[in-house]
C-alpha cells in the first residue's frame, strides 16, 4: 500500500501535500514525525500517477485524496533544465546531511542520473513529466515528494 503525508489539521486545503511513500520501508525512512502529519494510504495506481507528476494530491477530506490532472510541458531545454537544477539541490540537501542514511544510496544514484541525462538528445516540447519520460526509457523515477 502506498502513503500519502500531509499536513495535520488541512483538511480541504488545497496544496497540502507534503510528502509520498511507495511503501512501508519508505515511509518509515521520511525522516519525519508521523505523528505531527496525516498520512492516508492509497493505491499503487494513484501513488504511480502522483510520483510521475500525472496527477496531483490536491486535498483530503477524511480519508479521502482529492487528485488533479497534471498538464506538464517542458517547451525548451531551459525550463527543464531549472526544473533538474531544483530537483537536484533538493538532493544535495539530503545527500550532504545523510550519508548514513538507508535510502543515500538511491538518490545519489538519481543525482547522477539527472546530471547525466542528455537534455539535447529530447524532443521539445516534451508534453510528458521528466519522471514519466525516465519511466517511459526504463530508468529509476522519483518524484520530490519521495526525498527524505
Amino acid at each position: 500500500m502506498a502513503y500519502f503525508i500531509f499536513h495535520k489539521n488541512s483538511e480541504n486545503i488545497q496544496g497540502t501535500i507534503y510528502k509520498i511513500a511507495e511503501n512501508e520501508s519508505d515511509l518509515n525512512n521520511l525522516n519525519i514525525i508521523q505523528s505531527d502529519y496525516k498520512i492516508l494510504e492509497d493505491s499503487q495506481v494513484n501513488f504511480n500517477n502522483v510520483k510521475l507528476n500525472i496527477k496531483n494530491a490536491d486535498k483530503y477530506n477524511n480519508n479521502l485524496i482529492t487528485y488533479v490532472d497534471v498538464n506538464v510541458i517542458f517547451n525548451n531545454l531551459k525550463n527543464i533544465e531549472n526544473y533538474i537544477r531544483r530537483f537536484k539541490i533538493s538532493i544535495e540537501h539530503f545527500t550532504s546531511n545523510n550519508s548514513n542514511h538507508v535510502l543515500y544510496n538511491r538518490w545519489n544514484s538519481y543525482y547522477n542520473q539527472l546530471n547525466n541525462l542528455d537534455l539535447n538528445s529530447i524532443v521539445y516540447p516534451l508534453n510528458k513529466s521528466l519522471e514519466q519520460y525516465f519511466n517511459d526509457l526504463g530508468q529509476p523515477s522519483y518524484n520530490i515528494l519521495q526525498l527524505p
